[in-house]
């Protein structure tokens, strides 16, 4: 059995399909490819293409102002006929000082992966199912502490066109998201250049910069020879500005014209165009702030987690999903099974395994059934089996019937031999028609199918990271997160000190299994209640007649398993326990077909629903806005509505503050919160945002809420 199922896992790994992408372009010391942020194009739209480098260790390229040392990175478009390609958007790069004896020199430059987007417009002419190729000549000039190379690399994409709104590339998609989200923005900042006694000001005001701290701010003009650039740029702050002012480069000739650059903070960075002027007011008066580094990340800027973080945050997140609200059902099973096994060693180390088997397949089976469904356009995230009402209400009767399991209804994998024995310990004999092995193995994916939807504190960014990357990188991360998951209950059953811990089988584990049942019909009537969330009062009602026939069968037949081991006249037979069966089947077919009225979505706060548009309004007015992305499926979600997100405390403070709490509702699939969570490195729920109102970047709240940290937040973002 575990040969088998260690057969089908491999086979998961293999089967999934990469999705369909150029191949990288190796140029010497980095790897260049040009890649789709959507999977196709409709006619008449812009969409981002994006060059990407990932550049050897130790090497780095540059930004369009090198510095003092080496050379911008070029790129030569080759477009199709009628396409227009935009203008580089570049990230903000680091800052790389030289010291050569007497001398400094001072370069921007990238390190690591370099995500380049570039918005393509297709004209409207262009027919759907054709497909366009767009190719580059990539130019950079990649140098180490000692050397520097000129690299070429001959790039090309298909960009496919097709009516319809574009799916996220399933690779691509995220990254590039993430990459237009953090590089500089456009803004109403004013600027004013200006030159006294071998110095150059940079003045800047506007509503953005209202507040702020100014700690390390920094501008980057866009072209060389204008300030020394291996020196300190020392910053005035002011009511609603700064003033940012370095030497001049030697070679400078009198300012007559404007300089353009970009204006990098701690809260953001900008597209700044500066004219000649003097500072205006409000960009000076209150006193001096720390100047940014000579060297390292402008703006407190940080990388994005690499591969071996996020199989660690993965294990990590695995372990605690086994003390979230999701999994507490499934608990009492592993309880149960352990308690079972404990006098006979190796049966609980076959136990361990094959429950470590039945994680591990359910999780990448998830995986990559989440994969091919975004390969196919599909945007949709972790948890996606329980926003179905149909998978709701099956794993509904699956917990249903594992607790009339529990309650000795009926008995599951055990002979007739052992409900005759006296004492009636032998609860979970091994040669009944579900060995132990293939119910551990059952456990491990009933508790995935439950739990996994759930993300535990450090599964948010693995997960998010794992969305973006090719398919085997991907299915590692999974695999990580499954193996923590899993691993308690393996080190227990492998355990012999652990085990003899353990009380022996008995007369008692009849009655704790009747106590251990508790949580499953528990965990049914939640599911009922998601079911009803999400298909309406009809539907449920059909569930209820569903349910009825389906413990109708279950009794029926467990009255017949101790008909045959007490010799008592047999009850009707299997032709009426099929008819019961086949009855709840149609039942649930009938329900999931149903025409669904959703109840309204209810919250302790006064709220809305979210919205792009509505957020881009409020935003706009200068709101505060509390986002929350939920659903009634995540027990976690909801334990922080019952607790932090329902106090009166919190209620002030969103009144304090003129916020506006929004409510992202993920209980039944929405592309566009999908697309959304995407957007900030999520691949499920909960996920928590708080917006100022000087529209800066959103604050993300812990997974893991408490009262005070809302209400702090709430405080933070009005003041901002």
């Amino acid at each position: 059995m575990l040969t088998r199922l260690a057969a089908l896992l491999v086979a998961l790994i293999v089967m999934v399909p990469a999705p369909a992408s150029a191949q990288p372009v190796h140029a010497g010391h980095l790897q260049a490819e040009l890649v789709r942020q959507t999977q196709w194009a409709a006619p008449g739209s812009t969409v981002y293409l994006a060059v990407v480098q990932d550049i050897d260790p130790d090497w780095h390229t540059y930004w369009i102002n090198p510095g003092d040392v080496g050379q911008a990175t070029h790129f030569d478009w080759r477009p199709a006929p009628g396409i227009e390609v935009g203008t580089p958007i570049w990230p903000v790069p680091s800052r790389i000082l030289t010291v050569a004896g007497q001398d400094r020199f001072s370069s921007y430059a990238y390190e690591g992966r370099v995500i380049t987007p570039v918005a393509v417009t297709v004209p409207a002419f262009v027919r759907p199912g054709t497909s366009i190729p767009i190719r580059l000549t990539a130019t950079f000039f990649v140098c180490s502490d000692t050397l520097c190379i000129p690299e070429t690399a001959e790039l090309a994409v298909e960009l496919p066109i097709r009516d319809g709104r574009p799916g996220l590339d399933p690779r691509w998609g995220g990254q590039i998201d993430r990459a237009l989200a953090t590089a500089p923005q456009s803004s109403s900042i004013e600027g004013f250049v200006s030159t006294a006694g071998g110095v150059v000001s940079f003045a800047f005001i506007g509503d953005e910069l209202e507040g702020l701290e100014a700690d390390e701010a920094y501008f980057l003009p866009d072209r060389p020879g204008v300030i020394d650039q291996a020196a300190v740029q020392r910053i005035e702050r002011g009511r609603r500005g700064l003033i940012l002012s370095a030497p001049a480069a030697q070679s400078l000739v009198p300012l007559t014209g404007p300089v353009a650059g970009i204006l990098v903070t701690r809260i953001g960075a900008w597209q700044v165009a500066l004219q000649p002027g003097p500072p205006p007011e409000g960009s000076y008066g209150l006193g001096s702030a720390p100047p940014a580094p000579l060297n390292g990340d402008l703006g407190g800027s940080t990388p994005d987690i690499g591969l071996i973080q996020a199989m660690v945050w993965a294990f990590l997140g695995g372990l605690i999903l086994n003390i979230m609200p999701c999994v507490f059902p499934v608990l009492s099973m592993k309880a149960a099974s352990l308690a079972a096994s404990a006098a006979d060693p190796a049966r609980a180390r076959a136990d361990g395994l094959a429950f470590l088997m039945g994680v591990m397949v359910t999780f990448l089976g998830l995986a990559g059934l989440l994969l091919i469904l975004r390969a196919g356009g599909e945007a949709i995230g972790w948890g996606f089996q329980l926003q179905s009402p149909v998978v709701v209400a099956g794993l509904g009767l699956i917990m249903l019937g594992a607790g009339l399991n529990l309650s000795g209804v009926f008995h599951a994998g055990t002979s007739a031999q052992a409900l005759a024995t006296e004492t009636g310990a032998r609860l979970d004999s091994p040669h009944g028609p579900l060995g132990p092995q293939v119910r551990s193995a059952l456990t491990g994916v009933l508790a995935v199918a439950v739990a996994a939807p759930c993300t535990a504190p450090f599964m948010a960014a693995a997960l998010g990271f794992a969305a973006t990357q090719a398919t085997l990188t991907a299915l590692t991360i999974f695999a990580a997160l499954g193996l923590g998951f899993a691993l308690p209950y393996v080190l227990i059953s492998a355990s012999p000190a652990l085990l003899r811990a353990l009380p022996k089988p008995g007369p008692w584990l009849g009655r704790t299994k009747a106590i251990l049942a508790l949580p499953m019909y528990g965990a049914a009537l939640w599911l009922a209640w998601v079911f009803w969330r999400q298909a309406g009062a009809q539907p449920t009602l059909i569930l209820a007649g569903s349910v009825l026939a389906f413990m109708a069968a279950l009794w029926l037949f467990g009255r017949r398993q101790i008909a045959r081991a007490e010799n008592w006249r047999q009850p009707p037979g299997r032709a009426a326990i099929l008819v019961l069966i086949l009855a709840a089947a149609a039942g649930l077919a009938w329900a999931a077909t149903a025409p669904r009225t959703p109840p309204e979505t209810g919250s302790h706060l006064a709220s809305k629903p979210w919205s792009a548009d509505r957020l881009a309004a409020l935003r706009g007015e200068g709101r505060p806005v509390l986002v929350n992305f939920t659903a009634d499926w995540c027990l976690s979600c909801k334990t922080n509505e019952a607790t932090a997100l329902s106090s009166r405390r919190v209620a002030r403070a969103l009144e304090r503050a003129e916020a506006v709490y929004l409510v992202a509702d993920w209980t039944r699939r929405d592309a566009a919160i999908a697309v959304e969570l995407a957007r900030h490195g999520r691949s499920g729920v909960p996920l928590y945002l708080v917006y100022p109102a000087d529209g800066g970047e959103p604050e993300v709240l812990p997974q893991l809420l408490t009262e005070g940290r809302v209400v702090a937040s709430l405080e933070n973002a009005a003041r901002r």
